[in-house]
């Protein structure tokens, strides 16, 4: 069941890719991709990603980089996320799935239900405002800064030695994953929040990777064929990204494996919640503006 997983999530990203390089090139032939910031995009999907696959999370960090350096509008921050990141992270769930011994069964389960968080998540924040996306990004940021506090001065639980779930626990788990890939289509990670649940219902600390990354591969590509089809998202980004992002997690997976994060974590922290103000200070703007 694991090698058919693996399989189908290749397929999956195939077909994803297939469906971004049409839209990709029917905006170059129409003159809409600027690609004067392809190397600038790049560096910046390798670094995101190279942290996602060391635990911190990229979309976070990510978003913070976009809004504060103003490389793209706050209303297709979400989409260009999702898009942009898709590719990196699948190839971070084929390593960490193919290595780190998880019940398939509840595997599986986890990353149907964050799927379908995604999908009905995506076709709703695709449609939304710039001023009701810059609020829900603001709010959500603070949620995954708080979620990353608790983890740093251990009030977050710290696992125990399960590799799966059932009963109660398994209910828990598939309702937790469906809300946060709701959320991950507002730009937020799942990576934080789904830590924090996997660690609260007995799970090994190792065994959060690969439902982390599974969960998150299969939900961003659903998400993204979404978003790409609103043309939610700024095209100029996804493609940098997907190259020098996936060059940054095979180095982080294969070549580093492992950081001593702890301060960073702190810095990621600050910088999280003074963008959530940022987006805030801007929905305020807009909303003035409307009045």
């Amino acid at each position: 069941m694991l090698k058919v997983l693996l399989i189908l999530l290749a397929i999956f990203a195939i077909y994803f890719l297939g469906i971004f390089i049409k839209d990709y090139r029917y905006k170059i032939k129409n003159n809409r991709v600027d690609d004067k910031k392809f190397f600038t995009f790049g560096l910046i999907g390798f670094i995101v990603n190279f942290f996602d696959t060391l635990g911190i999370g990229s979309f976070a960090i990510f978003t913070a980089i976009l809004k504060n350096f103003k490389l793209t509008h706050d209303r297709t921050i979400p989409g260009t996320l999702n898009v942009a990141c898709a590719i990196p992270v699948a190839v971070e769930a084929l390593v960490f799935i193919n290595v780190i011994k998880v019940d398939v069964f509840s595997l599986i389960l986890m990353i149907i239900a964050a799927t379908l968080g995604a999908v009905l998540g995506a076709g709703f924040v695709s449609k939304l405002d710039e001023r009701k996306v810059q609020i829900g990004m603001g709010t959500a940021l603070l949620v995954v800064a708080f979620i990353m506090f608790a983890g740093q001065v251990n009030l977050m639980p710290s696992g125990g030695n399960a590799t799966s779930l059932s009963g109660v626990k398994l209910c828990i788990g598939l309702v937790g994953n469906f809300i946060f890939g709701a959320f991950m289509t507002l730009g937020v990670g799942i990576y934080a929040p789904c830590m924090a649940l996997v660690f609260a219902l007995g799970m090994s600390p190792r065994v959060a990777f690969p439902v982390m990354m599974g969960s998150c591969a299969f939900l961003e590509i659903a998400a993204s064929i979404k978003f790409v089809k609103e043309g939610a998202y700024d095209v100029r980004v996804p493609l940098p990204v997907m190259i020098f992002g996936s060059i940054g997690v095979l180095i982080a997976a294969y070549i580093v494996k492992q950081l001593p994060l702890f301060i960073l974590k702190w810095v990621v922290i600050v910088v999280i919640i003074y963008t959530s103000i940022i987006m805030f200070m801007s929905a305020f703007k807009n909303t003035k503006n409307e009045a």
